[in-house]
Parts: structure tokens; sequence; C-alpha cells
């Protein structure tokens, strides 16, 4: 069901053509489902822009000239938006019996909690983590899964409630099941909110090693997804950091991992110019770990491929901003009067100040 389908159906009782007719009850529930279905596919499309945009750092928005009315402005939708939603019912849908039902509403409840406390806390204190971890780790469903390790990973990310929760309902050893699965974007999943925390409490290091994590780890950095070997690369790093335990671990198995590191640079040094450009991520990752459990430079920075010409150039950051505001930017435009157009915004008459662009005495930032 389209947009477009839902215009031809109703032009077709108003374009003349034929006699109009009362519209059937079975037609009417029709309407208001594809309404409704699209509707709310438009909510979670503005609420996932939204977090995003939130998550962008306060210096990178400046820059690109968003305004603190801008971003209080964008809170207040996003206030209007949460209000609406209407979480135990949400909740609910994560037990239903269809599989594609479950999957959507984690994707609900990502939306919702990404990077918002207040969200992250009504999900809590709505029994909301119960169902995601039963069916991050037991669904029958691999999509479900995947989506419900999505949903954990934004509601207990910055929430050390959600954290200890995670930790008491097994939530590593779920993680553990997720690398040893033979899909790549669930193992990529597993990996970052395993990194995450690894970084955020390094207390659970030992745990981690515990149940596996290293050698599992070591497996994976050698996958043919780019993003599981910087991931893993990543996730071994953060045990290899860790005074206490990293390096004990890790060196356990020294020789096997010094092959592996090895491996990654010969298969570095081997790789096209455009994919040692794509591999920037992982030829800074393989250096790291070489250099915190070897403590010697690695093989690509002698030879020079670890930072490529250009790559130490300042870069700016990407317009993250623009495309959000440029609805808001568009309609004061047209509200404008001529006189306000065509005003230079100099200060000197009515002009209007865009919210795009550079920030004032910025000209060089694009």
């Amino acid at each position: 069901m389209s947009w477009a389908r839902l215009l031809k159906w109703s032009l077709s009782y108003i374009d003349g053509a034929r006699p109009s007719r009362a519209i059937s009850e079975e037609e009417r529930r029709w309407l208001a489902e594809a309404m409704g279905r699209h509707m709310a596919e438009d909510v979670v499309s503005r609420l996932r822009e939204i977090a995003l945009l939130m998550s962008t750092p306060l210096s990178v928005l400046e820059a690109q000239g968003i305004t603190p009315d801008d971003i209080e402005d964008l809170l207040a939708e996003l206030q209007v938006h949460v209000e609406s939603i209407d979480i135990a019912n949400v909740i609910r849908y994560l037990r239903n019996s269809n599989a594609r039902i479950r999957a959507k509403a984690a994707d609900v409840v990502t939306t919702v909690v990404q990077n918002n406390p207040t969200s992250q806390k009504l999900v809590m204190e709505a029994s909301g983590f119960e169902p995601l971890v039963c069916n991050f780790t037991s669904d029958s469903d691999l999509t479900a899964r995947i989506k419900a390790l999505g949903a954990l990973s934004s509601l207990i990310r910055n929430n050390k409630p959600g954290v200890a929760a995670f930790r008491l309902a097994n939530g590593y050893a779920g993680l553990r099941d997720a690398l040893n699965s033979e899909s790549a974007r669930f193992q990529r999943k597993a990996l970052s909110l395993t990194h995450y925390l690894l970084s955020e409490n390094h207390s659970d290091c030992s745990v981690f090693a515990q149940l596996g994590f290293p050698r599992l780890m070591m497996r994976l950095v050698s996958s043919d997804d780019s993003g599981v070997r910087e991931a893993a690369l990543g996730g071994l790093l953060e045990l290899a950091r860790d005074t206490a335990l990293g390096n004990r671990t890790l060196l356990a198995d020294q020789d096997r991992l010094q092959r592996l590191l090895w491996g990654r640079i010969q298969s570095i040094r081997m790789m096209a110019p455009d994919d040692l450009d794509a591999a920037r991520e992982e030829r800074q990752l393989v250096d790291s770990l070489w250099v915190t459990c070897y403590h010697q430079p690695s093989t690509l920075q002698r030879e020079g491929l670890l930072i490529l010409p250009g790559e130490e150039s300042f870069e700016q950051p990407p317009d993250v901003a623009g495309r959000f505001f440029e609805p808001l930017r568009q309609g004061l435009v047209r509200r404008a009067t001529p006189d306000e157009r065509s005003d230079t915004g100099n200060g000197t008459g009515g002009g209007m100040m865009l919210l795009l662009g550079p920030a004032p005495g910025n000209s060089q930032s694009n």
C-alpha cells in the first residue's frame, strides 16, 4: 500500500466520471487501517531522525547554524511524539505470536528510548525489559532476536539500572550466543553492545573472559564482514587495555593472537587503494592492539600504511542537521514578505537569519 494508491482511490470518488456512492464499511476499515499504518511509519521515521540529531555534538550543530531555539522546538516535537505513544501497548506486542510484529514492536522501542533517559525509565517501569531479553535470547525468529537486541542496546546505554538488569538476566551469555551465530548482523550488534559494556565497566572484563569472549572475538577477527572484524578488534582492544586482566587473558593465547594480527596486516598490505582507504578503522585497531599487547609499532606503521596521505588533514563534519531543518526554513521563506525576502539580513531591515549554513564568523566551514 502506498500514498499514491490511497490518493488514486480517493480521487475516484470525486473525479465526476461516475456517480458518487457511499463508502462501504469494509472500505472504511481498509482506509482507516492504511492511513493509520502509514502515519505510524511516518512517526517512527521522524523519531529516528530526531534521535540522530540529538546524538550529534552541540558544537557540530552550532557550526551548521542551528540555534538553541531550533533545538528547543525539536525537543518539543520529540516530547509530543513520545507522549502520544502508549508504551504499555507497544510492550504488549513484544509478546505477539507473529514474529514480524514482535520485531516491529522492538523497532518502536528502539526509537522511543534511544538517547532518551525519560523514555528508558518509562519502558523499564512498564516491564518492557523482560520481554526484550526473552526475545533476544530465545525467540525462534532470528530477525526478532536481532531487533530485540537492538532495543536492549538502546535501552541500557547510559542507564545504570538497565545495565544491572541486563547483567542479572544473564544477558552476557546471550551476547556470547549471538557471537556464535552465523548472522553477521547479529554478531555486529552483539559486539557493539559488548564493546560498550567493556568500556563503561572494566570490572566486568573478568566476567567476559570467563565466558570465553576473547576466543570468540579472535575467531571473528577473520570474518568476511568488515564490520564484524572491526567490532571484534575493538572488543579485544578494550580487554587488552584493562591493566588487571587484559594482557594476561589475551597473552595466554599469544601465539594465536599474533598470528591473527599478522594475517590481518598481510591482508591490509595486499588491499587495493580504495579498499585500503575504506579499511581505515581496521588499520588503526590492528596497530593499536599490536602496540598494546607487544609494546612496539606494527608493520603498518613502519610501512606507512597506518595513516595514508591526506588522512591527517582536517575534515569538516557532515551536514547532519541541514535536512532536518530544511522544511522549517522553507516555511519561513514562504511566510516572509517580499521586502523580507529581498533584505540582505545585515541587521538594517527586517531580514531573516537562515537556519542553515555556517555560523557567523566561520566563513571557512564549507
